[in-house]
Formats: structure tokens, sequence, C-alpha cells
């Protein structure tokens, strides 16, 4: 186990200041920087002639990255006509809330009022997309799935027959007419999927696939990139110029906290221009300070903060029950994220995790999962749970003592496997009636050998118990024990790097079960020399007890006289 200073608690740039400092002097970056496979894959897709004839982009279903896909197309496809080509710029076509008519087109009758005794034509989005590129959204297709099969035979046969636009009279239609159609399909994952469920095809040879990636990899070879892509942005979106290298940190630091990870960056187009638009609201119209992001993040914050602060009030005032201090057997804190419906971020809260222990058949009842208030990956972690501490014990029978766990005052779903850990404590602290420091809490998931696993929402955890900590007075004991491979996905605040450099809150990294359990108890789990007592050691000897019959202070009236019978 390991406690952690606070300079591995947030992003360290001091060794990228020399590319930092480089910023002004950058040209911005042309459309495609980092993303390379995106920008392969246009590239191929305007090249090849006959198949595959659709594009597919996983990307947000927006404007921002719409017009970011049309301006690679249009990039790469005058690349591939090449300047002396006599075709000119091929036609790049959005559609959007198409319907049948607007994307196909109709035949209208004569009116018989007027001097047009023929009947007339209207062309729609696939005849202005001839020769060129038709960029749909994928949720226009899902929407109108009967537009499918007609616009598939439209890109694969090259033809289109017309239809009429009225059934009520007859005449007659021209002849089908020949289009040369390349299709552009943007939307999220979970659309795209829906796609293939619905159009086996579209994940064969017929399509190409790309997508805009939403993060990069920071390194001295990015970090570069990045910043000409910064710079891209913001001259695009006409905002103010980022002051200096300090307020480059500030917003690096921002993006390594949605990202969960001090070794990424976002490329969100959108989350930039949303940051530095409210940024540019703080320097009124001025260059952006480092000062200037923390006040509109500050600002943000207070807007969010409504539904948090009532949760942390219910502990403050014991409508919810939290200890920070003090020793309690079973009991454990442990830490959650709660993402409320309607509420635009997650926020960290800590619960009471208890366990109960009795008299039984090794039964290890999880309350959440009976009381179908638990997901399955929540009962996935407490089934592993179970499986290591039957493994660490090593009985030749069944467990004497059946047991009881649940989170406690919970009233809505539990789902993930980051409470395994903090289960497993509160398990192994009832089994061996040994206590739990209360100003410690615990988050982790752990494997069937014991290793304690990485978990999401690490920052708000923390974030979290540390200000029902804060709030109650920090005496300088308290902290989170986390898994240690999420030492690369903290991203804390000042408040609580400043607490922590001060000596008055604590991080304690952990790769195992081994580790957490003294922090928590102050008694080795296992050990190697037989003469030491462990927790291991005090639930076998507890275990021999109840098999002795040396347990009166434990037994149940009705064990008891059923011990009378046999005895005469």
């Amino acid at each position: 186990m390991h406690e952690q200073t606070w300079r591995t608690m947030t992003p360290d740039y001091s060794k990228f200041q020399s590319i930092l400092e480089q910023y002004d002097d950058l040209s911005p970056a042309p459309t495609g920087t980092l993303q390379d496979r995106l920008s392969d894959a246009v590239r191929r897709f305007t090249a090849v002639e006959l198949q595959p004839r659709v594009l597919r982009i996983t990307a947000p279903d927006n404007k921002v990255y719409r017009d970011y896909v049309i301006e690679l197309l249009s990039h790469f496809d005058n690349a591939a006509l090449g300047p002396q080509s006599a075709l000119g710029i091929s036609p790049i076509i959005i559609g959007e809330n198409v319907t049948e008519q607007s994307l196909f087109g109709a035949v209208y009758p004569p009116i018989e009022e007027t001097k047009l005794t023929k009947s007339q034509i209207k062309h729609g989005l696939v005849h202005q997309a001839n020769n060129g590129y038709l960029v749909l959204s994928v949720t226009s297709i899902l929407a109108n799935p009967k537009l499918w099969p007609r616009l598939k035979s439209v890109l694969m046969n090259g033809t289109l027959e017309w239809q009429p636009a009225s059934t009520k009279t007859l005449y007659p239609l021209p002849p089908a007419e020949q289009l040369n159609v390349k299709l552009v399909l943007i939307g999220d994952r979970y659309l795209m999927a829906e796609l293939e469920n619905a159009e086996p095809d579209i994940a064969s040879g017929f399509t190409m696939y790309g997508e805009f990636e939403q993060d990069v990899i920071l390194d001295n070879q990015s970090l570069p990139l990045y910043l000409a892509y910064l710079k891209a942005l913001t001259q695009k979106a006409r905002l103010p110029e980022l002051a200096d290298f300090h307020a480059i940190q500030v917003l690096m630091k921002a993006g390594a906290r949605l990202a969960e990870d001090q070794r990424k960056l976002p490329l969100c187009p959108i989350w930039h221009q949303s940051l530095l638009c409210e940024a540019a609201i703080e320097s009124q119209g001025e260059k952006i300070t480092a000062e200037h992001l923390k006040a509109s993040f500050k600002a943000r914050e207070y807007r969010e903060s409504y539904l948090p602060e009532r949760a942390i009030e219910d502990i403050h005032h014991g409508q919810v029950v939290i200890d920070c201090q003090g020793e309690q057997v079973g009991q454990v804190n442990g830490l959650t994220v709660v993402e409320m419906s309607g509420h635009p971020t997650a926020y960290g809260e800590p619960a009471r995790i208890s366990c109960v222990v009795h008299f039984g058949d090794g039964d290890i009842s999880d309350v959440e999962r009976k009381a179908d208030l638990a997901g399955n990956i929540h009962a996935k972690g407490m089934m592993i749970m179970q499986a290591f501490i039957s493994t660490a014990l090593d009985l030749d029978q069944p467990l004497p003592f059946a047991a009881s766990i649940v989170f406690e005052q919970s009233y809505s779903e539990v789902d993930g496997d980051s409470a395994s850990l903090a289960e497993l404590c509160s398990l192994v602290s009832a089994l061996a009636v040994q206590p739990i420091n209360q100003q410690i809490a615990v988050t982790g998931a752990v494997d069937q050998f014991g290793r304690v696993q990485a978990v999401g929402g690490i920052n708000e955890k923390i974030e979290g118990f540390y200000k029902v900590c804060a709030f109650r007075g920090l005496t300088g004991d308290q902290g989170v024990i986390l898994p240690k491979t999420n030492l690369g996905n903290l991203c804390l605040n000042d408040e609580v790097i400043d607490a922590i450099r001060a000596g008055q809150f604590h991080l304690w990294a952990v790769e195992s079960v081994d580790d957490a359990l003294p922090l928590l108890t102050g008694k080795a789990f296992r050990s190697d020399k037989e003469d030491t007592e462990t927790l291991l050691s005090k639930i076998a000897e507890r275990i021999e007890h109840i098999h002795r019959g040396d347990h009166d202070h434990h037994n149940h009236w009705v064990t008891r006289i059923r011990n009378w019978f046999v005895q005469n």
C-alpha cells in the first residue's frame, strides 16, 4: 500500500512547457488534424469508383460534426479530381428531416386550368447529389425505414424509377433516371448499431467505415498538433485567443478530467467551444487567461450544484447516516457516483455499506439484488467477492454463518462492481468482529484472486467524501482507499489537493485486498506466520468455536435446547 503525494493527483504538464510556450507561433491546423483514421477513410472513399458506395461515420449527429465531415469530403474530392479536372467540384448535398419526396423527387400530374399539359418533374436530393455526395444522418433512415430499400437501389444500380406524387389520377411517367451518388451516413455508435440490425448489408463490403475520435494520447508529437487544432477551433468560432501557457494548462487539465485520464486530451469541438465561449464572458473579449477559465468553471459548478448540495445537506443534518470518525464492526464508507436523469453532471456521494452475520448455511445475501435494486454488474461483483472469501478461508465444510450485505438508506438502483471491495471489507469485519475505521472510505472492484481493479468516476467519488469530512472538520486522518490502477485517472479539484498537500486528507493506492484491510482494521488479512493474529485467523477461531459448541454467548435458545436433548 502507498500513500500518494498531491503531485500524483493532478496532471503534470511541466515537461511540456517549452511546447506550450510556442502556441502563439503555431498556425491553425487544417481539417483532419489528429483524425488520421477518419481522414484516410474519407480520402479512400472519394477515390474509389465502383464500391463501396456508402461511408458510415460514427460521430455525434449535429451541424458541427457534419460541417467537419463536409470539409474533409471537399478537400479530398478536390485532391482526387485534380486541378485540371473538367468535371468541376463534386456537389455535396446535406439532407435533414428527409421525406420520400424530398429525397427522391416526384412526378406531378398536368394542370388542366393552365397551359401545362405535361407531367411536371420535381427533382429530389439524390438528383442534386448526382456525381457527388449525399450526406444524411442515420436518424433520417431509422425514422423513415421505407426510404432505405429505394435509396439502396439507387446507390447499387445507379437508376431511379420515378413515382407519381398522386395516385388519384393516371398520367405518364418519364423513364428511369441514371444517377451516380455516393452516400455518407453520420450517427453515434448506438444508432449505427440499430442500422446494422435493420440492414445486415450495411456492415459488408457495401460500405466503408470511419469515426471521429474523441480523444488523443498526450506526448511530444501529439501536443503541437493539439495546440494547432485548438487554435483552429478558436479562430473558426471567432473567440479570443488563450493568453499564455498557464491558460492552456488549465484547459488541458479540464480536458484530462473530462477524459478521466491524465494522459489524454479531448477532441470534441463542441466541448472546446462551450468552454471557451463561457471564458470569453469573463475576459470581456480580451485574451483568455487561466483566471478567466477558472472563474467560468466556478460559475458552471455553481449552476449545477443544487442536487449535489442537497445530497450533502441530508448527510450533514443526519437524515443520511455517514460516520467520518470512530470505528464500527461490519460498516464501511463506500463511494458512489450519482447520475440523475435531467442533471448535466454526475457527482460523488458516500454510502454506508453494512454487513451482519448470524448462524446459517453459508449464504451471503445481497439485499439490493433481492429487492430488485441492483443491476447485473453489481450482482456479478458480489459473486466474485464471495468466491474470493470462500477460497481465502479454505474451508472443508460450508461456512456456519449467513451474512446480509446492504447499501443503507439507498432507495434507487445500484449497479457496477466498484463497491465490491467495500462490501468485502464489511463482510470480513463482521465475520472477524473487527471494527473498521470510519475515517476512511473505500472504492475499488475485486477479482477472484483478491486483486483490486480500477473503477470509474474516481474524482467525483473522492471529492464527494471530502466534502462530508470537510464540513464536519478534517481530523488529519481521513482519506480514501482507491485502486492503484486509478492513479492515472486522478484530476482532483484545487480544494482537495490543497488539503492533501497540508496533510489534512489522504489517498492510499492499493493493489490487493491484503493492502486495504490493514488500513481499515489495523490487522493484516492473512500472514505466513502461524503465531500472528490476522483477520482470517480470527474468523477461523470463531468458526472453530461454533463447531466445538463453545459459543454460549452467541447461541440462539433453540440451539441450546437442541444441545440439551442431544446430551440427554
